[in-house]
């Protein structure tokens, strides 16, 4: 939370708690969908600095930003050519320099995202790697020679399809890619290039951002001696990094990623972050089998990134009470210490409210329950609009990963659309050019402009809820007690500090009911549901959530069951 008194000055009033960020809710944009200032049909910075008193309204406490850098745009910024500048798509360095201030004097932090496990072919550095095997850069990337028959080195998947080795006929080698041929691999080995990405962190860090979100953390080191990943069985695959129709998800990943060596750079990042006052990393991990052990081991014991997510709740598996629990258990498990950062939807999955099939009124309870969770929230933009995911036809298509796998796999261009300002224009006040992809039609009535002025709209909850929460500070800080799950209802405890407030759900069309635990809990005015209690009994109505509050530390259970 930024700490303001009405007397400060605007320099002394930037002067922020450094655990600012644990528990904060941040609103991710993605530049290219958010506003474009300029008539060519993307969005760019401008247009995100003309939309900030939205993302003000909305009391988040810090916005991430997907990348900007300069890029050929084979993965839409996700393959960097520059990591210090901004590609001319979406302005210039002042452009930036223009956002982290606007959005510092209304009281929002900047999270930029930073790519470090890879870079674009284009870039400078893979350029000279691959010129010959003696330049100064010749070992910056991973390089391998072929196998005896010419075969690449071993058993490796990229994500995006296919082996994640590619021949280079200048270098008569193999260079490892874990998306796109397009993206390869930087080499964490070599000690030259971990310091070289230790300073692109300090040039954005002195050009102001509070922080970075940290672009596949746990692809950073892969094994030295390249060995071959095991076959995962069957009944082990899931579908949570990768599509089911993608072969990524056959093999157990112990040596392409997930390597310990990890650590002692995640270390020596925070060291740097530690230099400057209130700074915050939350990283995305990519792994199916042990997403919740890493996160827990990136952000435990104070020296290595601040919070992390897994795909836990970002993936097709439905969210029951049941499984909440499950996720949260293991979690805690795993360490006190450690830090979660929670999401439902981002640039990378379809919509949650497609994914899970949920109603309105099912999109505000699992909102509630998303923003009770121990650890911090990001929200993602147009989540805030009960946006679906959007029908985008095959030769509209972007995503080079959609249109790998199409039609059983349609990629990730239906939660990239252009966000929805205005109900009146086919573009949707996004652009007055025609934008790079298509405004869905469905999402017009959605619009800011349509929900703005209105009580009862999804983004009128949105605000009221995101002000509940950081007016509680259990829900912020608190520790985490499970009290009763099953797949249509949970409810915990959230405690901080003596102060105590109890989250109750119903997921489901049925009524339930549950008695509140010993003690003197008053349900909470505040709430964005109005519950009527009789006596210890309280009774939820279909898809509602209940909050009670209490000063006392009894949070025992003797409810139903």
């Amino acid at each position: 939370m930024t700490y303001q008194d009405p007397t400060m000055t605007q320099d002394s009033a930037l002067i922020t708690d450094p655990d600012w960020w644990r528990g904060a809710v941040i609103y991710q944009i993605y530049p290219r969908s958010y506003q474009d200032s300029t008539g060519d049909g993307i969005g760019d910075l401008a247009g995100i600095i003309q939309r900030l008193p939205h993302v003000a309204s909305l009391g988040v406490d810090a916005i991430w930003l997907s990348p900007f850098f300069t890029s050929p745009m084979l993965d839409f910024g996700y393959d960097v050519s520059d990591y210090r500048d901004v590609d001319p798509m979406f302005g210039t360095l002042s452009d930036f320099d223009e956002l982290i201030a606007k959005a510092h004097e209304l009281g929002i932090k900047i999270i930029i995202d930073l790519v470090l496990s890879h870079t674009s072919d284009q870039h400078p550095w893979f350029i000279e790697s691959r010129a010959d095997r003696t330049n100064d850069k010749a070992d910056w990337f991973v390089w391998a020679d072929p196998k005896l028959d010419g075969t690449p080195p071993n058993n490796w998947l990229s994500i995006f399809g296919g082996p994640a080795w590619q021949w280079d006929t200048s270098r008569q080698q193999y260079f490892l890619h874990n998306f796109l041929a397009e993206q390869p691999d930087l080499n964490f080995h070599n000690a030259e290039v971990r310091q070289e990405l230790l300073d692109v962190a300090r040039f954005w860090l002195d050009r102001g951002v509070d922080g970075f979100r940290l672009d596949t953390v746990n692809f950073y080191y892969c094994d030295a001696q390249l060995r071959d990943n095991p076959a995962l069985p069957l009944e082990e695959r899931n579908d949570n990094i990768a599509p089911a129709v993608n072969p990524y998800n056959h093999q157990e990943h112990l040596y392409d990623k997930n390597q310990p060596e990890n650590l002692g750079f995640l270390q020596d990042l925070r060291s740097l972050l530690n230099e400057y006052d209130a700074i915050t990393t939350v990283g995305e991990v990519g792994d199916s089998q042990r997403g919740s052990e890493i996160q827990a081991t990136y952000t435990g014991g104070g020296d290595k990134l601040h919070m992390a997510y897994d795909f836990a709740l970002l993936c097709q598996a439905h969210p029951t009470g049941t499984r909440v629990a499950e996720i949260m258990q293991t979690a805690e498990s795993f360490g006190s210490d450690s830090w979660g950062c929670w999401a439902y939807s981002n640039h990378d999955v379809e919509r949650h409210s497609s994914r899970w099939n949920l109603s309105d009124a099912a999109q505000r309870t699992y909102a509630a329950l998303l923003m009770s969770l121990r650890g911090s929230v990001c929200i993602y933009q147009g989540e805030e609009l009960g946006l679906s995911e959007a029908d985008v036809a095959f030769e509209d298509l972007q995503d080079p990963y959609g249109i790998r796998f199409w039609p059983k796999f349609k990629g990730r261009d239906g939660c990239r659309t252009p966000m929805v300002w205005k109900s009146d224009n086919q573009n949707g006040g996004f652009s007055e050019g025609t934008p790079w992809l298509p405004v869905s039609a469905d999402h017009l009535s959605k619009s800011v402009q349509a929900q703005e002025n209105t009580p009862g709209s999804m983004l009128t909850f949105y605000r009221r809820l995101i002000a509940f929460r950081k007016e509680q500070l259990p829900l912020l800080k608190g520790i985490f007690e499970l009290l009763h799950a099953d797949d249509t209802h949970i409810r915990f405890v959230r405690e901080h500090n003596g102060q105590s407030i109890l989250c109750a759900f119903n997921l489901s069309e049925e009524e339930q009911s549950f008695d509140l635990p010993a003690g003197a809990w008053t349900m909470d005015s505040k709430a964005p549901f109005t519950i009527s209690r009789d006596g210890a009994k309280v009774t939820l109505p279909a898809w509602q959530a209940a909050f009670a509050v209490t000063l006392g530390s009894n949070t025992g259970d003797s409810s139903d069951g």
